[in-house]
């Protein structure tokens, strides 16, 4: 995209209805708060409603607020330095901080908005249910994710292998059958071995979920669409966005499945506790928890004793 978007906001500005010009007003005077907004915040601030926004949106060629603040974020980052897209060089430390943080916000708040719950819950059944899930990783990042989310699996009770060797993930992608499933993340997208790995694993009957950006080859793959998009970073081709994005999407992965395999996965994860706490690791000062916060053993939701 050029950056030419808050240009022509700027231009409809002055013709634009007093519902909507309040709106285009507060992005061109901070665009990088708008992209930390709820529809309902900025209807707010703006002293407007949730359907004035969407109709704004679609004045400037958008479908929603999302796909506006995707446009917006992705003007901003190629505008902003080679420091970080919101961070000018002259910037002090705590501005430096505070503008970091708000982007990181920002990026983690906007998963909600890019999940398809239909597809999120079908992804969580077919995790749930599978008698063997592979997990591939596309470049260190991705590899870490990948890593990460079999450590994860594990612990619930799944047989789960993460795969970081293209070959072996082709090998892996051969052994499996009807009802595995295979998790490729990567935020590109694009990596050759990891599609062929990606379709002898389904050539095998296995289903994939895709954690990637929307539109990339590998989205086109995948049974199970996990579609996150983030701006582009200004330092490094796969940045802060879209590491915070699938850290994000990773959690949410875990806690789903382990709702839906239920008091199996409960108890595994219990006895892990506790073997950590009898040998005095990880968990040494903290309490075992149940499903409503308290510790396991207090039916009044506090430590047991």
């Amino acid at each position: 995209m050029t950056p030419c978007l808050l240009q022509k906001i700027a231009q409809i500005r002055s013709g634009a209805p007093a519902t909507r010009r309040a709106i285009l007003e507060l992005i061109l005077e901070d665009p990088d708060r708008v992209l930390e907004e709820s529809f309902e915040q900025l209807a707010e601030r703006s002293r407007s409603s949730v359907p004035t926004i969407m109709r704004t949106c679609r004045d400037l060629g958008f479908a929603g607020l999302r796909e506006f603040k995707l446009a917006l974020a992705q003007e901003l980052a190629l505008g902003g330095s080679p420091l970080h897209r919101r961070v000018n060089i002259e910037d002090a430390a705590d501005e430096v901080v505070g503008k970091i943080a708000r982007s990181a916000a920002a990026s983690v708040s906007g998963v909600r908005g890019q999940l398809d719950m239909q597809v999120l819950d079908g992804a969580v059944a077919a995790i749930a249910a599978a008698p063997h899930v592979d997990l591939y990783g596309a470049g260190a990042t991705s590899w870490f994710m990948a890593n990460d989310l079999q450590a994860r699996l594990f612990r619930l009770g799944l047989s789960a292998n993460a795969w970081a060797d293209y070959h072996l993930q082709q090998v892996a992608g051969a052994a499996q059958r009807p009802g595995g499933v295979v998790i490729a993340i990567s935020h590109v997208g694009g990596m050759p071995s990891l599609l062929d790995a990606v379709d002898i694993a389904r050539g095998q009957g296995a289903k994939v979920v895709a954690l990637t950006r929307p539109g990339t080859a590998l989205a086109a793959k995948a049974d199970f669409l996990l579609g996150l998009s983030v701006p582009d970073d200004a330092v490094m081709h796969v940045g802060i966005d879209a590491y915070l994005t699938h850290l994000t999407a990773i959690e949410i992965l875990t806690v789903l499945v382990a709702q839906r395999r239920g008091e199996p996965a409960v108890q595994r994860l219990q006895r892990a506790r506790e073997a950590f706490q009898r040998h005095g690791i990880d968990a040494a000062t903290h309490p075992l928890q149940s499903w409503n916060g308290g510790g396991i053993n207090d039916e009044k939701g506090g430590r047991a004793s």
